[in-house]
């Protein structure tokens, strides 16, 4: 009987054997969590800086600023015109084009035939009017001779005055339709003339706008023909810049046409401002005897205007310019100082400021824009370009 007890008794001390094991287990399995979440956070934590970045300084590149003088300029923009320009076209007679003889590029001389028309009708006209000239002589000359023998009539009484005056009356009225037959005829020898078109000037053609069998009227166009032996630079400038443009005043021009530089003096100046745009208008000539000046095509047109003056030089990228100021950021030693200058000018890629900021100091170029006042920096020297 008490065997059972004693087995009832060993199952019931493991059972609580286990019991108390597990409680251990689950507190090592929190402790092995936690240290192991602890040596995380202690990796993460090593990683990070805790250092202000401000602190830090900061990587920027600078250039030294350099002494030199600066003169203000101007620049605009003009158009190369020749000395001379006709449009070649009918001025009195209308017709069918009948010949055009040359094309654009051509050189011709003076009184050279460019164009004809076909002008039949107004050459018939023309002869019309000549038979009548003729007819109307005649008949005043008969009627002349009949007012003298009347006249010699007249002393014997074999005729009467008012017959006297009636022929010579008749005489002069024929007399006055002659001259006016002779002005027709010569309105139509005009008319005539003008069916031949000639070349008003030695120079080369630069349109041909019409050819054989288009119908012309006075005032149109068959060809434009130009003399480029001396080309007009033309331009417009605004009226505060009227001292700028005077004549003699030398010029450096850009050829846009031919990428060539050529220099120049204002040849003549408007003495007034056009009333609508305010803008005074100046040319320039250029001596083009070699013909290598396209005309038609635009220059830019540089003005020195004042006086040389001391300036520093800096990139125009060293710099924020905002009106007649720029602020840069001067090192000195190891720290970047915000300064204001003024500015006289730029051109190109360089920015010209006055004296008060130094030749040779050296001012931040790259990394600029990351910069506050009082900044600490560390500096690379680059060369400036030449």
């Amino acid at each position: 009987m008490n065997e059972p007890e004693h087995g009832a008794i060993g199952v019931r001390t493991r059972r609580s054997d286990k019991k108390a094991t597990i409680p251990i287990v689950i507190s090592l399995v929190v402790v092995v969590i936690l240290g192991t979440g602890g040596l995380l956070l202690r990796r993460a934590e090593s990683g990070v800086n805790k250092v202000a970045m401000d602190a830090d300084p900061k990587i920027v590149a600078i250039v030294p600023g350099r002494a030199t003088m600066y003169r203000a300029t101007r620049r605009y923009v003009g158009t190369l015109e020749p000395w001379l320009s006709a449009k070649i076209g009918p001025q009195l007679a209308s017709g069918f084009v009948d010949t055009v003889l040359v094309r654009p590029g051509a050189v011709v001389k003076r009184g050279d035939v460019l164009a004809t028309l076909d002008c039949r009708n107004a050459s018939s006209a023309n002869q019309a009017i000549g038979h009548q000239a003729r007819a109307l002589e005649e008949r005043q000359k008969a009627a002349s001779r009949e007012a003298l023998r009347l006249g010699e009539l007249l002393d014997g009484g074999f005729a009467s005055p008012n017959e006297v005056e009636q022929k010579q009356a008749q005489s002069a009225a024929n007399d006055a339709q002659i001259q006016a037959l002779l002005a027709q005829a010569s309105g139509k020898s005009l008319e005539v003339s003008d069916c031949v078109l000639r070349a008003p000037f030695d120079g080369e053609v630069a349109l041909r706008t019409a050819d054989p069998g288009a119908f012309v009227r006075p005032g149109g166009g068959i060809l434009q023909l130009v003399d480029r032996s001396v080309v007009r630079l033309t331009g417009d400038v605004p009226e505060i810049d009227f001292a700028a443009v005077g004549p003699k005043t030398p010029v450096r021009i850009h050829l846009l046409s031919t990428g060539k530089d050529v220099t120049g003096e204002v040849a003549r100046r408007a003495p007034s401002a056009d009333p609508s745009t305010r803008t005074i208008h100046f040319e320039i000539d250029l001596p083009n005897a070699a013909r290598e000046i396209p005309v038609g095509t635009t220059a830019e047109i540089t003005v020195d205007v004042g006086e040389s003056v001391a300036a520093t030089e800096i990139p125009l990228l060293a710099a924020k310019v905002r009106g007649k100021t720029a602020t840069v950021f001067v090192v000195e030693g190891a720290t970047a100082k915000k300064t204001t200058v003024a500015v006289l000018g730029e051109r190109g890629g360089s920015l010209f400021v006055k004296t008060d900021l130094a030749a040779g100091a050296h001012v931040v170029t790259q990394g600029r824009s990351l910069l506050e006042n009082n900044d600490r920096v560390v500096a690379k020297l680059e060369v400036p370009k030449q």
